[in-house]
């Protein structure tokens, strides 16, 4: 298996990276050698550490292990936040973690919720502190019976250019067609909680659709994700704790 991945990442189809399992943290390199860090906080919580930037998306103290933002993470200079639920959404973690000149981005709801914020919608574009490029990507279920849980419009995916090295971040959705659209990524964040995101074959179906790199599923819950290797040959499946 150690060679077929070796052979993977010789021909391009494997994304440069690493783990430090201790810490949970992977590192990428972006096409100038530059390092970025991800570290898996839990369920939906990533920070993302490039050149000294700090990036938190969706804090939450509270939820399965406690973290305490204040203690345990720098200052943020971004927070993205894909939406208003708890599990994404926490004003206690977003006051731990700001610091003046903290850009927050999110989408209208949590704007309004938080009573100031950059607003994103599905499609737009922002530039970001360190020359990296956001874009916010439709992320909603479609279902029968569960399209209350994340309505269509409504929250946000996000996608990150970090000097070339592409990040999906998927946010609450299921494998909706817009997936078809998003091309390119090294490093895929695939929510597998059914029945609120992906069931294991959705989870399947997107990342045939997109083809990452590298597949990071999390926000999965008591999901068993321990097919998902097998399932998805040619694709570099990292099974982490985020619980």
């Amino acid at each position: 298996m150690k060679l077929f991945m070796s052979l993977l990442a010789l021909l391009g189809l494997v994304a440069c990276g690493s783990a430090d399992k201790d810490n949970n943290v992977e590192t990428f390199r972006t096409d100038s050698g530059k390092t970025v860090a991800i570290t898996l906080i839990k369920h939906g919580s990533l920070a993302i550490s490039y050149k000294g930037l700090s990036i938190q998306v969706d804090p939450v103290s509270g939820l399965g292990k406690p973290t305490d933002y204040a203690t345990e993470f720098p200052k943020a200079d971004v927070i993205l936040v894909t939406h208003e639920h708890g599990d994404h959404f926490d004003k206690e973690a977003i006051g731990a973690l700001t610091k003046e000149g903290t850009l927050m981005v999110t989408n209208a709801r949590c704007a309004e919720m938080l009573g100031y914020g950059t607003v994103m919608a599905n499609g737009d574009a922002l530039d970001l502190p360190g020359g990296i490029h956001l874009e916010a990507v439709p992320a909603y279920n479609y279902s029968e019976g569960r399209t209350q849980f994340h309505p269509k419009g409504r929250d946000n995916g996000f996608i990150l250019t970090i000097d070339g090295l592409r990040i999906y971040i998927a946010g609450d959705t299921e494998d909706i067609p817009e997936m078809s659209f998003i091309q390119d990524i090294d490093v895929a964040f695939l929510p597998v909680n059914q029945p609120y995101t992906m069931t294991v074959e959705q989870c399947v179906n997107a990342a045939k659709t997109i083809g990452p790199k590298v597949l990071i599923p999390y926000h999965f819950s008591q999901t068993d994700i321990s097919s998902l290797p097998e399932l998805l040959p040619g694709i570099d499946v990292r099974l982490r704790d985020m619980q």
